[in-house]
């Protein structure tokens, strides 16, 4: 049976979150273990480096700590091949051929890359690299003619351009070389976690975040810090479920969704309090959390085994994308010399 071909990743800029493990990581191991998918995992360092190049320490550093967190979550590299982005020369090859079929203004109207050159506050200082991402991703994808590409709904966007790219391709060099990629999208309201301060969105940089490394009594204490209703003040004042942060992160993880019910109702005619839905929670987080915990803990000691599986995966990455590139060499009539 031939396997259909996956491929996602993350950019190396901080250990992940379990906004990571909801949003894309939990999901990347189900599909790992049906036996239908050949996914490859990559450690997007080259990506990282558009708006982090004057900071590669932070890569570098980075690079282990994902490595640690896709093992801990249950990614099998005898199973997924998980990689490093800049270790595939063919990677950047093909980010060059593409680039001559892009302009600039097809670029800049991508709502993805619009949306974080604001985030990142690029006027004068955007760099060429971060403009033209998705031609990399592109490259990422095509390169190992990935058929299903997860992403949230703020990727589409992208992955459309990468189709866009294919399309041309195949039409300008009159071959079926490259596949175009479908999206697998997360389950609407599952895609996101909002984090521990009630903000939309749970990241790094507004340190708001439960990361998979974060020991017990981290967790705890996080959790008892979280964002509820700011009108509920006394145990016996009824309070608010919507835009509850504690009954979000409840409603995604706590397998006992009957016990979920009976809290909110508990919760909105007055008379249960916060620090109870905390405690509550906190047991959900340390049933999901604690195998998680400590499987990255025996691969920490285990540095040079990871090391070892990220070497062995990119070589194995390494000669996939280099068999597209020369099909890629070939249809646009660059293999000259026949060696």
């Amino acid at each position: 049976m031939n396997k259909k071909v996956i491929l996602t990743g993350d950019r190396p800029t901080g250990r992940l979150h379990v906004g990571h493990y909801i949003g894309s990581l939990k999901n990347r191991v189900r599909l790992q273990n049906t036996g239908d998918y050949h996914p490859f995992i990559m450690i997007a360092d080259t990506q990282a480096l558009t708006d982090n190049a004057r900071d590669p320490e932070k890569i570098r550093t980075s690079l282990v700590q994902v490595a640690l967190d896709y093992l801990a979550v249950g990614l099998d590299p005898t199973i997924s091949t998980i990689f490093v982005q800049s270790q595939i020369p063919a990677l950047f090859e093909l980010t060059a051929y593409y680039m001559d079929l892009v302009t600039v203004s097809r670029l800049e109207r991508n709502p993805t890359v619009k949306a974080e050159i604001k985030q990142k506050g690029f006027t004068e200082s955007l760099p060429v690299g971060f403009l033209n991402y998705p031609v990399s991703q592109a490259a990422d994808i095509t390169a190992f003619k990935a058929t299903l590409v997860p992403v949230g709904d703020d990727q589409a966007p992208m992955l459309e351009q990468t189709r866009e790219i294919v399309r041309t391709f195949n039409r300008v060099y009159n071959c079926q070389v490259l596949v175009e990629p479908e999206g697998y999208f997360p389950t609407q309201g599952q895609g996101r976690l909002p984090g521990l301060d009630g903000n939309a969105k749970m990241s790094k940089s507004l340190n708001n975040a439960i990361y998979l490394s974060d020991d017990a009594a981290t967790v705890k204490q996080k959790i008892m810090s979280m964002y509820t209703d700011p009108g509920h003040i006394h145990v016996e004042d009824p309070g608010k479920v919507e835009g509850n942060t504690v009954f979000t992160y409840l409603d995604i993880f706590a397998p006992d969704k009957d016990k979920v019910a009976e809290l909110k109702e508990d919760y909105q005619k007055g008379g249960l309090g916060d620090v109870k839905i905390k405690r509550y929670l906190n047991e959900v987080m340390e049933a999901e959390l604690s195998p998680i915990r400590a499987r990255r803990a025996h691969f920490e000691q285990n540095l040079a085994e990871v090391e070892e599986m990220l070497v062995a995966g990119s070589d194995q990455a390494n000669q996939v994308a280099n068999q597209t590139l020369t099909e890629v060499r070939e249809a646009i009539g660059l293999n000259y010399f026949k060696r």
